[in-house]
């Protein structure tokens, strides 16, 4: 899956609370320093070499503490998610700013958040449709949500400009088929090839209603914690990263199951 968090801020803020929960475990073990050193019993230098002993004999605690808040934040964040995505149903499976490919009115939805230039999006395109193929009451829902920089916002206006002519399907799926770095030339060639009216395609893209439609998949995204693409929402399971037939088709049954 492609991320646009960067490494370097994850790293600085892993280390931070490692320096943060080695202070609170030495305080856990030595009591609150405050009052040790107003009792007489150590100096300030004393207090600080004990509490310097205590991290080096036992450095695996700190990595314990590290894990277990790590896992305190994922299971936060995953209800977080859920919450959002009960709150923001509509948005997600609904918004008629979205297209829709499979049937239109099919009993399941599967909504997939994705980046025309992401290598993991283009591998997930023909497992996709071969869901689509193998499911008659399977509905899809496309999220453009262009990370990946310039090229990718154009590819995207460019896209849902395309749903106004009414060829966003054969458009999206062109683009893919481009196997190539998915640019503003490649976008506009694809364009004329699959009969888009070029003027009006650049026209429609500068609608406020286009780029708000981004704006609003990028916001349903940080609340769904997705943080790269490919993202699929089916039901109320939230998949981050590209997947295969079998699990996909998985996720795809466990929502048909869910009582309606």
């Amino acid at each position: 899956m492609i991320h646009k968090s960067k490494s370097l801020s994850r790293a600085t803020g892993k280390m931070a609370r490692v320096l943060m929960l080695a202070c609170a475990t030495a305080w856990l073990a030595l009591g609150p320093p405050g009052q040790a050193i107003a009792a007489g019993e150590m100096s300030q230098d004393q207090f600080d070499q004990r509490i310097h002993d205590y991290i080096l004999a036992h450095p695996e605690i700190i990595m314990e503490a590290l894990q277990s808040l790590d896992a305190r934040q994922r299971e936060a964040a995953a209800k977080e998610a859920k919450a959002a995505l009960a709150a923001k149903a509509d948005e997600i499976f609904r918004d008629p700013a979205s297209p829709v490919g499979g049937n239109a009115s099919g009993d399941v939805t599967m909504a997939e958040f994705f980046d025309y230039n992401c290598p993991y999006c283009r591998q997930v395109v023909p497992i996709m449709a071969q869901a689509v193929a193998d499911d008659p009451q399977l509905r899809i829902v496309y999220k453009e949500f262009p990370i990946l920089g310039p090229d990718s916002m154009f590819a995207a206006k460019a896209a849902l400009a395309a749903q106004r002519q009414d060829k966003y399907a054969e458009f999206h799926k062109a683009l893919y088929d481009a196997r190539t770095r998915v640019t503003e030339a490649v976008v506009l060639k694809v364009a004329t090839e699959v009969g888009l009216d070029i003027p009006r395609l650049k026209t429609d893209m500068q609608l406020p209603e286009i780029q708000a439609a981004i704006e609003k998949n990028t916001q349903l995204a940080q609340a769904l914690g997705i943080t790269g693409t490919p993202g699929f929402v089916v039901g109320d399971q939230i998949f981050p990263g590209a997947t295969d037939l079998a699990t996909m088709k998985k996720l795809i049954e466990q929502a048909r199951a869910v009582p309606k």
